[in-house]
């Protein structure tokens, strides 16, 4: 079929940034006393918001999270981020080869989103179709709210729409929401047993590449 809106996740689809991130949220955690490891971040908490990552934090520990914590782990992103952050590779040949509308929908906030996407020289190309979890809606992925918010705010129907996630609860979110959904493990965050776990969630196709999810597409 033809698709009218391909939705993009952010983090690890765009900007390949999900090991950079989870790096230094696992260093910051371990420093608070609360024991984290890198992989232990990629599998529990990517994909999701500060809000909602910090009750999974706190649960796991039996201990609360300072309010701090974030931002220190913001600022310390954002600072790196800077100088090392870049797109996912075959990102940018893929968005030039399309005509269908695209769109951002992110658990991430909208500051951490314009640093990436001016970097990347990609801001005028979505313009003002960027949409946060964090900004945009109540409730986060795994729920379906900011891709909803999303096709509605383009009058596009859902079924008519591509996400493309790298999350199992981005996953998750799109098939709630009635969305075509290709699991995208090209970012440098993945590790062996993702495609799996994306492909038990209900991802209609994994692609190890943009050439393989533009293949899909167009089959």
């Amino acid at each position: 079929m033809t698709y009218d809106l391909i939705i993009f996740d952010y983090d690890g689809v765009v900007a390949d940034s999900e090991l950079l991130t989870s790096t230094i949220m696992a260093e910051q955690l371990t420093a608070l006393g609360l024991p984290t490891t890198l992989d232990e971040v990629l599998s529990e908490y990517v994909g999701r918001r500060w809000r909602d990552n910090r009750a999974l934090v706190e649960a796991r520990h039996g201990r609360p999270c300072p309010d701090e914590f974030h931002v220190n782990y913001s600022r310390i992103s954002r600072a790196r981020a800077q100088s090392e952050m870049e797109p996912v590779p075959g990102l940018i040949d893929f968005l030039n080869s399309r005509t269908e509308t695209r769109c951002i929908a992110s658990s991430s906030g909208p500051d951490w989103l314009s640093l990436g996407l001016d970097r990347f020289g990609l801001s005028e190309m979505f313009a003002d179709r960027v949409y946060s979890a964090a900004l945009h809606v109540d409730r986060g992925k795994p729920h379906p709210d900011v891709f909803l918010y999303a096709a509605k705010a383009l009058g596009v129907d859902p079924a008519r729409t591509l996400v493309i996630e790298d999350s199992e609860a981005g996953v998750q979110a799109a098939l709630s929401a009635g969305m075509t959904v290709v699991g995208l493990t090209a970012g440098g965050h993945v590790r062996e047993g993702l495609a799996q776990r994306l492909t038990a969630k209900g991802a209609h196709h994994v692609a190890d590449s943009y050439d393989a999810v533009a293949a899909f597409m167009d089959r």
